[in-house]
């Protein structure tokens, strides 16, 4: 991501001081947890994409500083409240919030930063701005109530896969996107371009996430291997495999999701499974065609900097380990 970092340097100084500006509060614990979760290691890629966007769209004032943290902020809110529903006790390779203040403040101060979001984009004055934070964050809500009925679901489709991940995951991207090209004055066309762009890529950034799940080492993740799978979160690799196994795999399968715990020797013969029938690499494929459809959407933006900044962190999202 060096052309990005190098690009936005000041502005991601300005938005961590943004982070700090934001908790303040009177109540020691919501500052606390919410510097423990914002300084946990996060990639920051949704402030990242809405300042790239903003200044791809000719944006030349200091509102994208605090729009930024706006989205990093409800983005944070959503991790606090996932880990307490999924009961995990890592995030980012550290202990999750939840592990160290307990389930009551993870969700409480979730709360706190959602509640803060919509009043400080309430401050910005833009109620287009508004809506399309608010409409994300509201898609949000049902892509998690979505995805609960989905658990231990082995006959859920890619398809209907892809709704819980449009809703859960991209939608914030592709808000983020399309507020930094409403900043810059983009028009109706262009900030469309920018929301495409931002869903193709918010999709391809969860199906990497799902294949790291199976193969990525934990220290480097940042959360135990097949985790999801212990969730019963039946995901992109597992849905190709599931695709194509026999009836006998089929049965197996339907026993481990349903465990409460998974033995080294049940989520072995899952990650077997999914090698068998090749379901990391068709996610991986999956992610990438993703990526290059998304750039497709930066077609009518002229070449500079920013674009290639924009391509270089698509191109990330399908490179990553963690």
């Amino acid at each position: 991501m060096e052309k990005a970092l190098e690009l936005l340097h000041d502005d991601l100084i300005g938005v961590e001081a943004q982070f700090k500006k934001d908790l303040t509060s009177d109540v020691l614990l919501i500052r606390k947890v919410g510097e423990y979760v914002l300084a946990s290691g996060g990639k920051r890629i949704r402030p990242m994409l809405l300042l790239l966007c903003a200044r791809l769209a000719g944006y030349q004032g200091t509102k994208h500083i605090g729009l930024a943290s706006v989205v990093e902020f409800i983005h944070t809110a959503t991790l606090l409240h996932d880990d307490v529903v999924d009961s995990a006790v890592l995030r980012r390779g550290n202990a999750s919030a939840n592990a160290v203040w307990g389930n009551e403040a993870s969700v409480l101060v979730g709360d706190f930063l959602f509640a803060k979001s919509f009043s400080l984009m309430v401050r910005g004055g833009s109620l287009q701005i508004l809506q399309s934070l608010s409409d994300a964050t509201t898609m949000m809500a049902e892509g998690e109530v979505l995805q609960l009925v989905s658990t231990c679901d082995l006959d859920l489709d890619e398809e209907r896969y892809i709704s819980v991940v449009r809703n859960k995951t991209a939608v914030l991207i592709a808000a983020a996107c399309e507020v930094g090209g409403m900043l810059g004055g983009a028009g109706e066309e262009q900030e469309k371009a920018l929301h495409e762009f931002g869903m193709e890529l918010g999709i391809a950034f969860q199906f990497m996430d799902d294949a790291l799940d199976y193969v990525a080492d934990q220290a480097e993740f940042g959360k135990a291997k097949g985790h999801d799978l212990e969730e019963g979160k039946v995901t992109l690799p597992l849905i190709h495999a599931l695709r194509q196994c026999s009836e006998q795999e089929r049965e197996r399968l339907a026993e481990i999701v349903e465990l409460e715990e998974l033995s080294d020797e049940d989520l072995a013969y899952v990650v077997s499974l999914i090698d068998s029938y090749d379901g990391i690499g068709y996610t991986r494929q999956r992610s990438k065609e993703l990526v290059e459809k998304a750039k497709g959407h930066l077609a009518g933006f002229p070449e500079s900097p920013e674009k290639a900044a924009l391509f270089e962190l698509a191109d990330y999202a399908v490179s990553r380990r963690k």
